[in-house]
């Protein structure tokens, strides 16, 4: 085979075309999506560190929240870094290996997220159906376990789709999506893609289908459980799953809503399904941090504990500091805050 069919079948590079359609557009979502990122990293690293260094905050629900913000960092810097370059700059390119890289990564953590918030489904059907036994059966020692378990779940299973996606001869190099989309980069190949496709499928059907019918079974026994219970407990039973509702429905509306255009509404124009597809990846990562912030107290105030020590140590180094002068900077904290 000649050097030029090589090249033709194994691109060096790909060329992510963004938002087909809607090109004029590009620059007016930069923006927003560069507010969103920020949005992201800011909200979910204090997430971690409030978790990580307050100690009431150290126990299993928000252990799981902190996973939750791993999995949503890695999420969108996959994805937010290079369409910000696509929509700022046209710089579109890919590497080939970084493409199916960026696949791996996306495919594995948003199973990942998913299998988080089945977890946390699981934890919160303890914590209202068991709570007597629940320090005995939710402990610290098990979210690494069971973190370790998600991870190498989606690895197993979504390793194979982006080796054999990879293994592909491709006659066309423009991907049209903002990101490396399994089937928007088979879809390119010069071959039959039907053990792609079906394989695409299966994954779908053993992680998503998977999760959502063990949260749909732990949410009917809270929902008898609680239906059992005086109003006043009711209600406080309902209040501990409100957040963790409206973080799954955030992941797991777009998400069915986007199988279900692809696989069944093929005259619905490409870039809903890719908008839709951008707004299950990016927008948990920016709302989730929000919504935990804003529906747990605790969460709020370890927040307002790590500032503070953050506050004191600054102080402290002040003193500390020749010329130093800790009232003028408490002044300052002061008026600013």
């Amino acid at each position: 085979m000649s050097p030029a069919n090589n090249t033709r079948l194994t691109p060096s590079s790909f060329i992510l075309m963004g938002i087909p359609g809607l090109e004029a557009f590009h620059i007016w979502f930069a923006a927003p999506l560069l507010a969103m990122y920020i949005v992201t990293l800011l909200g979910n690293c204090i997430v971690l560190l409030a978790v990580m260094t307050v100690p009431n905050l150290q126990k299993p629900m928000y252990l799981f929240i902190s996973l939750l913000s791993w999995c949503d960092l890695v999420l969108s810097s996959s994805i937010l870094p290079k369409i910000l370059s696509c929509f700022f700059f046209n710089a579109g390119e890919i590497s080939f290996n970084a493409c199916f890289f960026q696949m791996f990564l996306i495919h594995a953590f948003s199973g990942m997220e998913s299998g988080v918030l089945t977890a946390m489904a699981f934890d919160r059907y303890v914590a209202v159906c068991k709570p007597l036994r629940y320090v005995s059966i939710v402990k610290n020692a098990l979210i690494p376990k069971i973190a370790a378990a998600a991870l190498a779940r989606c690895v197993l299973v979504v390793l194979p789709e982006s080796l054999l996606a990879m293994r592909l001869p491709f006659c066309d190099r423009c991907i049209p999506h903002t990101f490396c989309e399994h089937i928007a980069v088979v879809k390119l190949s010069c071959v039959d893609i039907t053990l792609n496709s079906v394989y695409g499928l299966a994954t779908s059907i053993i992680i998503g289908a998977m999760d959502l019918s063990s949260i749909a079974v732990s949410y009917f026994l809270i929902l008898r459980a609680v239906l059992h219970l005086p109003l006043k407990d009711q209600l406080k039973a309902f209040s501990t799953c409100v957040a963790h509702v409206f973080v799954m429905s955030l992941f797991y509306v777009p998400v069915l809503f986007s199988l279900f255009i692809h696989r069944f509404r093929s005259n619905i124009p490409p870039y809903v399904h890719i908008l839709v597809v951008n707004a299950y990846l990016l927008l948990p990562p920016v709302a989730n941090p929000i919504i935990y912030a804003l529906k747990m107290a605790e969460i709020r105030q370890g927040v307002q504990h790590m500032v503070q020590k953050v506050k004191t140590r600054l102080l402290q180094r002040a003193d500390n500091c020749p010329g130093g002068n800790a009232a003028h900077l408490t002044a300052n904290w002061s008026l600013e805050h």
